[in-house]
């Protein structure tokens, strides 16, 4: 039998379809996950195997998909003796045909600090059985795939593997990693054999993404959906056409797609008539040795990003949170931003429902601020309750209306209701969402995105903090919002900050307004620190006291701090715009 490199030479490889969908379509009483039918139900693994192979499949993947996750939940000896059974099925299947056997990696359920190990020992039980060639599909991300194509490389030379990654239409995973970017990065270090996507897409989008990839050399695979799915009766069905996949198919091959097959929902029909399709579709083709980018005729030119610029420009900024109104009035709001900027604010920041309080949407209230009074704003973009589609979506509504800054948080969770009724769903987190921003800036938006990230200088393991802020500087942050600064640690923490960190940094500064207001960040906000003597201060005062003495403690800071940060970020405190109107006067003096 010829190696797939020479097999490739004068022909796409077919794979098998969804071993998953097909299995539950077929068995009498389908296990909910089909592995455990390796031992359970062997004969129908092996009639799908079979099947696969008469409709036209030159390599079929073990039954394998969901191993690591099986380990994870019931043990390493479990996930083994599955893929001994899932092995000898597929041999059996295989006997005496030129088929090429995979051994079949799905993602993980979570990563943990044995995760790699437990795909080591697969791999090493895969190879002890005979394997050649490996899959590793439907990841999100090739922070695993890495390390363990690797390891691969080294225990078998000349083992073959593919890697795939499950990209949405728009070609981002749900981890926010661009799929055409990794494989390039994989195939370019020599790390994989062949990459490309399967799952989640249909042939229409992953045709799409196969006419930007082209490129001579470049071995390509890729394995879509039947379609998109719906929901009929409890049951996920697939109604695509099987002619309409199969021409998309041999569209993909005649661009250069050297490895093709199908993933959830095509059963072997799909994968006969792509055969057919196959026997008399056109030889590959390239239109030249780099894929050709799209001109747009009369494309705008990027807009000026006037914040961006002033900061990296080393001028101090001046940034102020004003946070959004609570009801649907908004006149008062728009007053006091007008009066800071009028100060000189340089930037109105606005923060994502904090404490996980519902205010009005910060996006919208950016992109007010910049028709009505012509002030740049910095809407908080959180990773709460919103998906990557929908984030997106937000972005593209923001750069159109033109705002070009977004701070990135985590989010404050919403208080879970009882019987857990009310949840707040995350997808990624902030070091997730600035990337996905990032990638987003080198292929979307014609002006980018000037990303900032939170620094919690209060933190009581600030070395962590460190490691998540340098995370945040590699991913694509430009500038790093502290949290208020009212402690001599929280200062000693910024300066490590300043000298350890590339990001610019702003300080930030809250006036305290009441002994209350003091008492209650001490005690009740995470990620913010009072000395209690700071806090004793306010004892007894009146409220014209306390807004005298809160500014005068931030200016106390501010001046300690003016020479460590790239400029100033001030926190209104209860929509005080005159305190901090006052408090920014006298910053300007210093």
């Amino acid at each position: 039998m010829n190696t797939i490199k020479e097999y490739l030479t004068h022909s796409p490889l077919l794979f098998d379809g969804g071993m998953g969908t097909y299995y539950h379509s077929i068995a009498k009483q389908p296990l909910e996950r089909c592995e455990y039918a390796n031992i359970k139900d062997e004969n129908s693994i092996l009639r799908i195997h079979k099947d696969y192979i008469d409709a036209g499949a030159k390599a079929i993947k073990t039954n394998s998909f969901s191993l690591a996750q099986i380990a994870q939940e019931e043990g390493l000896r479990t996930a083994e003796t599955l893929a001994k059974a899932a092995w000898s099925i597929a041999e059996t299947a295989v006997d005496g045909k030129d088929i090429f056997l995979f051994a079949d990696f799905g993602p993980p359920a979570m990563q943990r600090d044995d995760t790699f190990g437990i795909y080591q020992s697969l791999i090493d039980t895969f190879l002890r059985l005979g394997a050649k060639h490996f899959i590793f599909e439907t990841f999100l991300s090739d922070t695993l795939i890495r390390p363990l194509a690797t390891y691969l490389r080294e225990v078998s030379p000349d083992a073959y593997i593919l890697a795939s990654f499950a990209i949405l239409p728009d070609g981002f995973t749900a981890e926010g990693f661009f799929g055409p970017t990794m494989v390039d990065a994989l195939l370019a270090e020599q790390i994989i054999d062949a990459g490309g996507f399967n799952c989640v897409s249909g042939p229409a989008h992953l045709l799409a993404r196969a006419r930007e990839m082209q490129a001579p050399g470049k071995t390509l695979s890729i394995m879509p959906n039947a379609g998109y799915p719906t929901v009929i009766g409890g049951r996920t069905i697939y109604q695509s056409s099987t002619t309409y996949f199969a021409e998309r198919l041999a569209e993909m091959a005649a661009l250069g797609v050297n490895i093709l097959g199908g993933c959830c929902g095509t059963d072997p029909s799909y994968i006969r008539e792509t055969a057919k399709l196959l026997q008399t579709a056109p030889p590959a083709i390239f239109v030249s040795d780099t894929p050709q980018k799209t001109v747009v005729a009369n494309a705008e030119a990027p807009s000026e990003n006037a914040f961006r610029k002033k900061l990296l420009s080393g001028e101090k900024i001046i940034a102020v949170e004003l946070d959004s109104p609570l009801d649907s009035s908004i006149t008062q709001y728009m007053s006091g931003a007008a009066d800071l900027k009028k100060m000189g604010a340089d930037i109105i920041t606005i923060a994502d429902c904090p404490v996980a309080r519902s205010r009005m949407d910060s996006s919208i209230v950016a992109c007010k601020l910049k028709r009505e009074l012509g002030i740049d704003a910095l809407p908080h973009l959180t990773c709460r309750d919103r998906n990557i589609n929908a984030t997106r979506a937000l972005l593209l509504g923001l750069s159109a209306e033109g705002i070009h800054n977004v701070l990135i948080v985590t989010g404050d969770p919403i208080p879970t209701a009882e019987r857990d009724e009310v949840k707040s769903v995350f997808n990624f987190h902030a070091r997730m969402l600035i990337r996905y921003v990032s990638e987003l800036n080198q292929s979307v938006f014609r002006t980018p995105f000037f990303i900032g990230g939170a620094l919690n200088v209060n933190a009581v393991n600030f070395d962590a903090q460190l490691r998540l802020a340098e995370e945040k500087s590699k991913n694509g942050a430009g500038v790093l919002l502290t949290q208020p600064i009212m402690t001599a640690q929280a200062v000693h923490n910024l300066r490590r900050a300043k000298s350890a960190l590339d990001a610019k940094i702003l300080g930030g500064i809250m006036p305290l307004v009441s002994h209350r207001n003091a008492q209650f960040i001490a005690s009740e906000i995470q990620g913010m620190a009072i000395d209690p003597e700071t806090v004793e201060q306010f004892a007894g005062k009146s409220k014209e006291q306390s807004a005298e003495l809160g500014i005068a403690l931030s200016l106390e800071i501010a001046k300690e701090i003016q020479n460590d940060i790239d400029g100033f970020y001030l926190v209104t405190p209860f929509a005080r715009t005159d305190i901090i109107v006052s408090l920014m006067e006298k910053i300007k003096n210093l």
